[in-house]
């Protein structure tokens, strides 16, 4: 009993990182109504910078924020000067840009950095607590994704700019009759979106080394949490998190071993699309056409 704790904790744990990624391409898909494919790239890179600068003497936490910071800035300057131009760009063009922005990072971090892993601090002692079943590490994880997650609802539920940018994604047309500025909304999105995805990056980086290609399993794992708890559902997206990661270490344990959870991943994917392609809690939306 104690070891299946142990790994519904440590599921837990990897579900508060999948639910981090889930919720910056669900932010991006409400908005834009695409998917991010640089996504994990994106927070790997940032994941980097806050490497350089635990390096150059900077206490965790300051080193964490100036991250988050420089995520967001970087998210709205991609939206404004690559992404604006292609607003009315065919689809595949987006694809292809999505694409082209993922080798992007993954080149330039390997040519800044190298290739060779590296170590990332965890602000979070892995003393054992709760009798040995849990470590301090897996807690703080999972409280961090849970404040982010408060704060954001609290950020779009009671306050203007929140407000705003849900009405630009919900309703363009109408937003822009209200004054909204949509446009602005979209690259705040954008903003939004980078910097939870650095929280993920530096969240699954004291775990699985820093490296260029870090994020590449995790991004797929965050794909299956969107489409579990539904792609335009931001709670259910955190909620889709934290069921595939207790679901794949539980299945990984003890039915297919832990070569085959990416596996099993790509399986949830094929399977919610199939079966319940608006997830376990979103909504299926009908358009006129």
């Amino acid at each position: 009993m104690d070891f299946f704790i142990q790994q519904v904790a440590s599921g837990l744990t990897s579900g508060a990182i999948y639910a981090c990624v889930a919720l910056g391409l669900v932010m991006i898909f409400v908005s834009t109504d695409h998917i991010n494919f640089a996504q994990g790239e994106m927070a790997m890179f940032a994941t980097y910078i806050a490497w350089t600068l635990i390096q150059a003497g900077i206490p965790y936490w300051v080193a964490f924020g100036l991250t988050v910071v420089f995520a967001f800035i970087g998210g709205l300057l991609i939206q404004r000067f690559i992404l604006k131009p292609l607003e009315t760009a065919p689809v595949l063009a987006l694809v292809v840009c999505f694409i082209a922005l993922l080798s992007i990072f993954n080149s330039v971090a390997g040519m800044i950095w190298s290739y060779t892993l590296k170590q990332f601090p965890s602000p979070f002692p892995d003393d054992l607590i709760a009798g040995g079943l849990v470590s301090q590490h897996q807690i703080g994880v999972v409280g961090v994704t849970l404040v982010m997650l408060g704060v954001l609802t609290l950020f779009f539920r009671f306050t203007t700019l929140g407000l705003a940018m849900r009405a630009a994604a919900q309703n363009a047309t109408s937003a822009r009759l209200m004054g909204v500025r949509v446009s602005w909304m979209l690259a705040l999105g954008w903003g939004l979106a980078a910097a939870i995805g650095s929280v993920a990056g530096m969240l699954v980086a004291p775990i699985v080394f820093l490296d260029p290609n870090m994020m590449t399993g995790i991004l797929i794992y965050g794909f299956a949490a969107a489409l579990v708890g539904g792609i335009g559902n931001p709670l259910g997206a955190v909620a889709g998190g934290f069921i595939v990661g207790v679901l794949e270490n539980l299945v990984g344990t003890y039915v297919i071993g832990n070569e085959l959870k990416l596996s099993f991943a790509l399986v949830i994917v094929v399977g919610v699309l199939t079966l319940k392609p608006a997830g376990l809690f979103g909504r299926v939306t009908v358009k006129r056409v």
